[in-house]
Formats: structure tokens, sequence, C-alpha cells
């Protein structure tokens, strides 16, 4: 097993054979542990791309007799995380009897319905467009995957000789052409041609590799890979300077990163016009070396070769003509300066469509770029949630590494337009688009929130999360903050530590926020203190205290939330979490009440300040909401027991007993009204209070 594992410098070998005992040859578990370990690699395949497949023998259920199955990936879904509820399980001799009916490659999207007559188990999932490559082939299991090694060869102009020199004949070699029935039969006829070649290469696609045992196959499937690799390796810098050398210097790291967060909302707002989108950035270096070289401008608008790449990243991206040290204290005008940039964009995408559609072709998607560019900094990547945008930047790193491998050994060859509009705008691909589960009501949008370790906060954010957003905690208190978001959805949850009364620290969070989402449209103000005190106990320092975190606090938040609002241009929310005692005249609470009633005024003035933004300022009342709540401990409650005069354990049942409703108020029916605000059913909805109380009549508005 060393030796083996020794043997590879460019792919991860991570076939465990002690595990593989475990399994005890079911070739099922054998084909999903295969598939797993591959797809952990992104250099032998990307995200969501590829499948894998076996072959067994199992007993039909309805004629009892044995027959052969075949085991592939199912539409969508991803190796890396493959299970057997992501597997098509289909009869091989039925699939293959389709080739008595096919006919011809106008009629590619009607074999694909009948694969659906192959199943053998009718609740799996719904085969791919890459059936048939696998069933055409008779090896009991099979890879098929995108290195972008491989397809660096794949898709460069001698990418054919290239292929028959390196592996010495072993590997067959087909044109591109588009996934489906035909090209199935293509790898059919290429192995009928040459039986002893151990795998296909893909023109501008992947690769094809087998074996009799999942090992075997394994095995195969890295020691191509590993070849390419090593070939390429060899290439760089060899014949010419990478992507021709470069052109700019990147920036320092940290300065990247501060023009990126100033950068990143201003972009969101640009790319939002049709409909709001999630980004992500990244200044990896093979990033950097792609972006600031003297490559950058010949390659860029070549698009990607392998489809997956572009129906990901769109055909091409937008390269930023913006020095990447320029001052960006106005976002609006940066926003206006590069207005006409992607407007010419939007009208090439436009144009795109219009010269390549076909009578049936779906009409025109989001013309607005989903990769963006910036020399010397980095690149942005804008999509409908946080793991499409990542997974959108893996994409285009793919298509750097193809680009540089290509143009190292030959010359980059991307797709002809007319076959990447035809993958597209694939009506299989838009029926799947149109399978996919409605949004919900918070996808694309970005919440963050303060006091988000307390017990409010945290269920708001479970909440907005649960609903659709991505939500983004801060919290003075580090510990809480790193127990909480432990138990959040990590893809969609960013934290940062803050203290809300120190502007400084305000502007960083926003800045972590803008470089992990793209921007921000929901902040919830709930970073708080209670201080319950009569008046002549009231020290300075207590009442400054709560002015400084309830009062200063929400104003710092917000004025920096605006400022990234308005640079956006899509609106947003301003959620603030105060108290019926900013209502409600109470014993022993005059700093508290105090500074909760500015709170509500402050959002009232700001409400009527940001409307014409399509801000939105509303309030959220609660009382006495003690479940979860770090302000309950302590003084506070022994405070407030003592101006009731009651014990601190009478106090729930006090609460909701001076209520209308006779109801304990909780964090989630706080966090509920906080959605009722931000859920899209109250958009025209500004300037309002709702009170969570259970109903307490001195707290009624009017």
């Amino acid at each position: 097993m060393e030796l083996v594992e020794n043997s590879f410098q460019y792919v991860n070998y991570l076939w465990d054979k002690k595990h593989v005992e475990t399994i005890d040859g079911d070739e099922v578990q054998l084909l999903l542990y295969r598939s797993n370990i591959l797809g952990s690699d992104l250099r032998i395949t990307n995200y969501g791309g590829g499948n894998t497949s076996c072959k067994t023998i199992e007993k039909d259920p309805v004629t009892g007799l044995p027959a052969e199955v075949m085991w592939v990936k199912g539409s969508g879904g991803d190796i890396g995380t493959l299970t057997r509820e992501g597997l098509s399980t289909l009869y091989v001799e039925k699939l293959r009897s389709l080739k008595a009916i096919y006919r011809g490659l106008a009629y590619e999207d009607e074999m694909v319905r009948l694969f659906n007559h192959c199943l053998f188990d009718v609740d799996s999932r719904a085969p791919s467009i890459d059936t048939p490559l696998h069933a055409f082939l008779p090896f009991k299991h099979i890879d098929h995957l995108h290195p972008d090694a491989v397809i660096a060869i794949a898709a460069s102009k001698q990418g054919k000789a290239i292929t028959e020199e390196l592996y010495e004949g072993q590997i067959a070699w087909i044109p591109w052409q588009r996934p489906g029935f035909d090209l199935g039969l293509q790898l059919e006829k290429a192995l009928g041609a040459s039986p002893d070649i151990r795998g296909i290469m893909l023109g501008g696609h992947g690769l094809f590799t087998w074996g009799e045992t999942s090992y075997d196959c394994y095995i195969n499937s890295l020691e191509v890979i590993e070849k390419a690799s090593h070939y390429l390796e060899n290439a760089y810098g060899r014949l010419h300077p990478v992507f021709g050398g470069e052109k700019v210097a990147s920036l320092p790291a940290q300065e990247r990163l501060n023009q990126a967060a100033s950068l990143a909302p201003v972009l969101r707002g640009l790319v939002s016009r049709e409909a709001p989108m999630i980004g992500h950035f990244t200044d990896d270096e093979r990033v950097l070396e792609f972006i600031n070289s003297h490559d950058l401008e010949k390659l860029a608008p070549l698009g990607t070769s392998c489809p997956d790449h572009f129906l990901r990243t769109k055909i091409r991206p937008l390269v930023l003509d913006l020095p990447a040290n320029v001052p960006l204290s106005n976002p609006l005008d940066i926003s206006k300066r590069l207005e006409p940039l992607f407007e010419v964009y939007r009208e090439g995408y436009a144009q795109y469509y219009e010269d390549h559609k076909r009578a049936d072709s779906p009409d025109m998607r989001n013309p607005n770029p989903v990769i963006i560019l910036w020399p010397s900094v980095g690149m942005f990547s804008f999509a409908k949630n946080k793991q499409t945008a990542r997974v959108a930047g893996e994409f285009y790193i793919n298509a750097i590494n193809v680009m540089k491998g290509a143009e190292a050994i030959s010359e980059y060859v991307a797709l002809p337009l007319q076959e990447a509009f035809d993958i597209e705008y694939w009506l299989l691909e838009e029926a799947k688009l149109q399978r996919m589960p409605r949004e919900k009501p918070l996808a694309r949008k970005i919440a963050l929130i303060t006091g988000g370790a307390g017990g409010i906060g945290k269920a708001i954010a479970q909440k907005l999360l649960e609903e659709g957003a991505c939500v983004f905690l801060t919290d003075v208190d580090e510990t809480f903050l790193a127990q909480s978001v432990q138990e959040l959805d990590r893809e969609n949850t960013g934290f940062a530590p803050l203290d809300v009364t120190r502007q400084n620290a305000v502007a960083e969070a926003f800045s972590k926020i803008s470089l992990q989402f793209g921007g921000v449209d929901i902040v919830v103000n709930c970073a708080g203190l209670a201080i319950s005190k009569p008046l002549e106990e009231t020290t300075e320092k207590d009442w400054e205290h709560l002015q400084d975190v309830i009062v200063k606090g929400q104003f710092n938040v917000t004025k920096k939330a605006v400022e990234i609002l308005k640079a956006q241009g899509i609106g947003g929310d301003l959620i603030n979490i105060a108290s019926k005692n900013a209502l409600v005249s109470g014993p022993n609470n005059v700093g508290y009440g105090t500074a909760k009633a500015a709170q509500t005024h402050m959002s009232r003035l700001l409400a009527a300040e940001l409307g014409p933004f399509g801000i939105r300022v509303n309030v959220v009342n609660p009382d006495a909401v003690i479940e979860g709540s770090r302000i309950w401990e302590g003084a506070w409650a022994e405070g407030r027991a003592k101006a009731y005069g009651i014990s601190p354990e009478e106090l729930p049942g006090h609460y909701a007993k001076r209520t209308l409703l006779n109801e304990i108020i909780g964090t989630r029916d706080i966090a509920n009204a906080v959605f009722a605000l931000v859920g899209g059913l109250l958009s025209k909805s500004t300037g309002n209070i709702i009170n969570v109380d259970g109903g307490i009549p001195g707290a009624f508005v009017r």
C-alpha cells in the first residue's frame, strides 16, 4: 500500500484497505467509496462534475431471474458526497436495446425520456444524460472524471496527437461532442477499434477510465491523471513564461482584502439588477497568476471549454477596467463608473443569445456576469446562493488550470460558441432547472445580527437560516459566539466578534460579511444589556453603559449598514430589537427604559430618512424573554423581581399572568416577528413596531 500511495505526486491516493474490508465485497458500496474519495480531490474532478458506475447481477423482482444492473450517479449530485439515494439503477440489457430505436443526433432528447423505462429500481434517482456512456462500455466499474490536467490536454490544439504520444496509444481520442446517446455509441466504437485501451479522452470535455474491480478502476484513473499532471508540470515555463508572464503585480494581501471588501457590495448591486445574488471572493494564487498576466486579455474572452465549467460560470468572465488601488470611499461614484462596463457585458450576452438561439430555445436567462476578475486583487463570483457562488469560483479556477496547461503544451481551444450555447440552453438543462425546488422566502438575502450569541439573537439566526438567508453573527462575547455558530449551518453562516460601541470594529465586521457573502440586506440590531435600578442607585457608569451599547451601538451599526445598502442600490431591512419598556413606564428602570425609547425613536427617524432608498426600518418589542437570555442571569432578574416584590423564580409566571393572552414569550416568538417583517409579505411597511409581549395594554402603540 505504501509503495502505491507514494507513487502519486499530483493526486491523492486515499484507498484505505482496512475500511474496504468492512464493506465486505459489496460492489455498490465500493462504488460509493471510490466515488467519494475521487470527488474529495478537486484536481480529479470538479464539484458536481463527472459520474461513476458499477454493474452487478441482481434478481429481477418480476421474473426472479438474474439480470445485469448498472448503478450510476443520477442526474445532479456530486460524486464526492454521493450516497445510494443518488444513484440511478437500470437494466443494462434494456439500455443497450435502445440502440435499435435510436433515430440519430436530432433525437437525443427523446432517448433521455426512454431511460426511465429501463429503471430496475423505479424509486432511484432520475438517470442523467451520461447514462448510455456507461452502459455501452462492458466494464464492471467505470469513472468519468473532469481532471484539470486531462482537460488541459483535451482542450489544446494538438490534444489528439499529445494524447496518442503521451499514453502510447492506450488512451483513445474522441473529438468534442455534446454528451448524450450518440456519444455513448462513439465510446463503444472507440473500444471496439482498440480493445486493449485503458481509457478514452473526450475532446474538450474529460476522461473515461475503467477496471474489473473498483480498486482497479480507481488506480487506473489515478495513473492516467498523474501522467497528464506530470507532463504539464514539466512543460510550465519551458517554452515561454506561464500566461505570458506577469503584467501587473498583486496588491499586498491585506490591501487586496480591503479593496475587495469595499468593492463587493458595489458589484453585488450591479449583478443584482434582475435578481439578488450572493457573492464569494478569492485571491487564490492561481487566480492572481492568471488575472495579473499578459495573456488575460487574450484568454478570458475565449470562454471555458468543459461544459461543466461554463454552465456554472457563464461562457466568459467580466474583467474590471479599474485600478487596483482606486480609492473606494465613495461607492456610489464607483458604481456609476462601472455601470457602462456591466451594460456592455449584458449587451454582449444578449447578442450571444440572439446569434445562437434555436427556434425552441428557452428565454434568455440573467445576462449579468457570474465571474468578475479584478487584476491585482482577485476574483468575485455571484450566484443564487453561497454554495453555488463558491462552486462557480472553484469551477473558474478549474478553467484557469485548463488554460494554463493547454497554453504550456500547445494552444488553448475553447468550445465553439454555438456548441456552448446549445448546452447552456439545452431543453434538458432547462427542464432540470424547472424541477428545482422553489426558493425559500429569504433565498438570496444576507443578514447581519448583532448580539447573535444571545438567546434572541441566536433564535433569529436560526429562523433566517431556515428561511433561506445567509447569516452573519456578531457578539462581544467570543466564547458564546463560537458556541452558537457550531450549532448552525456552516456554509451559510459567518461570524465575527464585535463591540458595537467601537466604529472601527463595526467597519471590520461589515468588511468580513462583504468578503464572505458580497454585502448585506438585513441588519438586526439585537446587541444589548439590561440594568434595573431605582434612580438613586443608577450610576453615571450605568447610564453611559446602557446608552453606549443600546443607542450608540445601534447608531454605529446602522450607519455602516446604510453605507453598504446604498452602495448596492437594491433596498434592505433594518430591524431593531427594542423592548416593551420603550413604551411602558415601569419602576426601577430609568436607564434601560430611556435607552430603549431612544432606540425606538431612532428607528422612526431613520424610516423617514431612508425610505426613498428602499430601506425599511422597523422595530420588534419583546417583553420578558427569559428563555436562553443572558440578560436574565444575575442582577437584572433580581432587580425586576425586587421591583415587583416577588422572587426571581416567580418571574416567568408573573410576566405571563399580566398579559392579555396569559402566555410566556420565547425566543422563537421574537424570531418569527423578525421574519414577518423581512419575509416579503410586509415589503411595503416601514416605521412600524411589532409588540411581542403577550398583550400588554400599556404598550399599545395607538
